[in-house]
């Protein structure tokens, strides 16, 4: 068996021996479909295969993202994309894109049917063509990323010129779509900084197992990452921390005994660089939520803009991680600040979402602040977390006039929420049932679940890590629908997401070996039917799919 591998601008593929004889048991496809069933003959996808697809019709779009995949497989021998007025679906040798108006299907529902000598595409909407185009890469283990390609499978190709010949699959039948509306993946820049090479990897990764949020944690106390021009310190001093603690924060008895590595720690995505991934994310059916912290976790931007601080001086960066006393004064003009910001951040994010933080907020500093003491009494607030309650639902006030709608972690139902606000669940399940049972949508997100920062085996053979264990199989065996809920209760719960903050994660192929296989346990528990989760199954479609990871996560 030969491995072989070279940088590539498009895509890369990754294709395993014995792949078809392994699996008669399991579809190979991460989140398995709703319906599969084989046939006993093949389809072979060659060179000669064409995609037919209405030129006149949206869906035109992921017929070329598909064509960019097979002409990287056959370099050199380039598919042919047949443009069509009205497509015929009886051509040899070819995937035919149809328009669906089947409703079971959904928004991102699709058919994928391979008959003998054709593959058909159905779907009503183009993430639905876009899921089964990701469905038929996985089938035939063609794996899109942007830096290498390696075959290590009996597929007939050329290894002088690295040239694909040929693939062939025995055809089957797919009726699939999900489960949940949202499903997400979250992502801390602020402790550790990616960049937009690797956040497009990130993307791709995310696309190719149908997950469709991405959310972007860019600001906390340790970094500010978004460029606002109205507030140019944000990028100038707020993206900058001194220098970065050393090991574990558990490590050290106290903050005098800490260890720091001297450097400086500055690093920010211009809007240019923003609007890129917006973009690129959109091609993808992915939605970004872009998170701005507040009125917590806000060291970062106090050291830039000190006057919006209780005591309006003082305040750096951090350097530890934790949680800090020194946040957001509750007052109009800090509102002011707030909004001239999000005015800046809702032109740069298409989606209807805006993550406003709200979670680990200390009520020291209002409490002991003659103007946080004025804004509870003039607006006959009772305690320090009515007045956080004041903060959230000012600040959603002034998204809703902008078109957005808030996400806050759970801590913002303290004090009460107004009906439109969606809740993160992160403190256990408690926070989504109560979200529901008030009415308001939640998205189940528990930290003993679905923290992937967290070790994932036993921490003395594992890298640095936060803190508390969450393997595999505990992530695949979550419910994100609590027993506690009715069935009209249920509802609300809209879906799931992990998130990994990035304290101990400083560098992108340590940040793949955290997320990966977790992040594909999510992608099938997110999307597959309650009724088809099999661990088992799972475990053996993960092992197809295990060398490429493999590679991310050695930095290949």
């Amino acid at each position: 068996m030969k491995k072989l591998c070279f940088a590539i601008a498009i895509m890369a593929i990754c294709v395993n021996v014995g792949w078809c004889q392994k699996h008669q048991k399991s579809s190979g496809i991460i989140p398995a479909p709703l319906e599969f069933k084989t046939y006993n003959y093949g389809f072979k996808l060659d060179k000669n295969t064409k995609i037919i697809v209405n030129v006149n019709s949206p869906e035109y779009k992921v017929a070329e993202y598909l064509h960019d995949v097979l002409d990287t497989l056959f370099k050199g021998m380039k598919p042919i994309l047949a443009k069509q007025d009205n497509p015929k679906y009886n051509v040899a040798n070819s995937i035919i894109f149809i328009l669906s108006s089947d409703k079971k299907l959904g928004k991102e529902g699709y058919v994928l049917d391979t008959k003998r000598d054709k593959i058909l595409i159905e779907a009503n909407e183009n993430a639905g063509f876009f899921y089964a185009v990701q469905s038929l890469l996985q089938y035939f283990n063609i794996t899109p990323y942007g830096q290498h390609i390696s075959f290590s499978r009996d597929t007939i190709y050329e290894p002088s010129s690295l040239i694909a010949l040929s693939m062939i699959r025995d055809a089957c039948k797919i009726v699939d779509y999900p489960r949940f509306a949202y499903r997400g993946k979250h992502l801390d820049v602020c402790r550790h900084f990616f960049i937009v090479d690797e956040v497009k990897t990130y993307i791709d990764l995310l696309a190719y197992n149908k997950i469709n949020y991405f959310h972007w944690h860019l600001t906390d106390d340790q970094g500010w990452r978004i460029e606002i021009k109205k507030y140019p310190l944000l990028n100038q001093i707020a993206a900058c921390r001194e220098q970065t603690m050393i090991g574990h924060y558990r490590d050290y008895a106290n903050e005098s005994e800490m260890k720091f590595d001297g450097k400086k720690y500055c690093a920010y995505y211009t809007q240019e660089e923003v609007k890129e991934l917006v973009k690129y994310a959109a091609e993808r059916y992915i939605t970004i939520i872009p998170e701005i912290e507040m009125p917590g976790h806000s060291s970062a931007v106090l050291s830039a803009y000190p006057q919006y601080s209780c005591r309006k001086s003082g305040v750096k960066a951090a350097c530890t991680w934790g949680v800090f006393d020194d946040v957001l004064c509750c007052n109009d003009s800090t509102f002011a600040f707030i909004e001239d910001i999000l005015s800046e951040v809702s032109e740069l994010f298409d989606g209807k979402y805006i993550h406003i933080g709200g979670d680990e907020c200390p009520k020291v500093r209002w409490k002991e602040c003659p103007v946080c003491q004025k804004t509870k009494q003039d607006n006959g607030l009772k305690d320090e977390h009515e007045l956080q309650s004041y903060f959230i639902r000012t600040i959603e006030k002034f998204l809703n006039s902008k078109g957005k709608s808030i996400i806050g972690w759970d801590e913002i139902l303290e004090g009460g929420v107004t009906q439109t606000a969606t809740i993160m669940s992160w403190r256990g399940n408690e926070g989504g049932i109560a979200a529901a049972k008030a009415g308001n949508d939640a998205i189940m997100t528990p930290e003993n679940y679905l923290y992937f920062n967290w070790y994932q085996a036993d921490p003395k053979t594992e890298p640095l890590a936060f803190g508390g264990l969450t393997p595999l199989e505990k992530v695949y065996n979550y419910n994100p629908l609590p027993d506690a809920l009715s069935t009209d209760e249920q509802k609300h719960i809209i879906g799931l997401q992990a998130n990994t903050w990035s304290e101990y994660i400083a560098d992108f192929s340590l940040l793949m070996y955290m997320d990966y296989p977790r992040t594909l346990a999510l992608a099938e528990i997110g999307w597959t039917d309650k009724k088809n989760l099999n661990y088992d199954k799972f475990l053996e479609s993960w092992e197809n799919f295990k060398p490429f990871y493999k590679k991310l996560q050695q930095g290949k």
